[in-house]
């Protein structure tokens, strides 16, 4: 019984000595932070050339690590966070309408486990989504209900596509 005690003791000593960074990534993961103003700065991209017609784009780690950029969608700018646990494109209700994809409230015909809950989403097929010069389309998403989704998410259905994706020393390498 003291054993147990004392792991409950250092388990709450480490939450206490770490609790801002604990809290900033929870944010992260529920969809809710620390999302960077419209105005903020993207770290730059850089445009790689790999081989003959192969075009790579690197971008490197941002805030708690985590990659982000400004991709196009159906001609439109959206600010998207990189993500490989994603099945899909995650798009806010937000960002969804901003690139002409409307859906009303019977669109919202399946429910998706998130870290925020259990939440609804309409399907979509997104036509184009682009980063630099390397260009997917038609790609599976789902907009998220409104207000549930703090960042569209770049998902598997676009990052699967591509012919690498790659990680390393604070750079993800994304190769059409």
């Amino acid at each position: 019984m003291a054993g147990g005690w004392v792991l409950a003791a250092g388990a709450a000593l480490v939450c206490i000595m770490y609790f801002s960074e604990i809290r900033g990534a929870a944010r992260v993961v529920a969809g809710v932070g620390p999302s960077l103003p419209a105005s903020a700065p993207m770290p730059e991209r850089e445009e790689v050339t790999v081989g003959k017609g192969q075009r790579a784009v690197e971008l490197p780690a941002g805030a708690l690590g985590h990659y982000r950029a400004d991709a196009e969608m159906n001609g439109r700018t959206v600010r998207v966070l990189v993500d490989t646990g994603a099945s899909i494109v995650a798009l806010t209700y937000e960002d969804a309408r901003s690139i002409g994809l409307s859906v009303r409230d019977s669109d919202f015909t399946h429910r998706v486990s998130t870290a925020n809950g259990v939440a609804r989403v309409a399907p979509v097929m997104i036509d184009r989504i682009s980063i630099g010069d390397i260009t997917v389309r038609n790609v599976q998403g789902a907009v998220m209900e409104q207000g549930k989704l703090g960042t569209t998410l770049l998902g598997m259905s676009f990052l699967g596509r591509l012919q690498r994706v790659d990680m390393r020393s604070g750079t993800l390498v994304l190769q059409e």
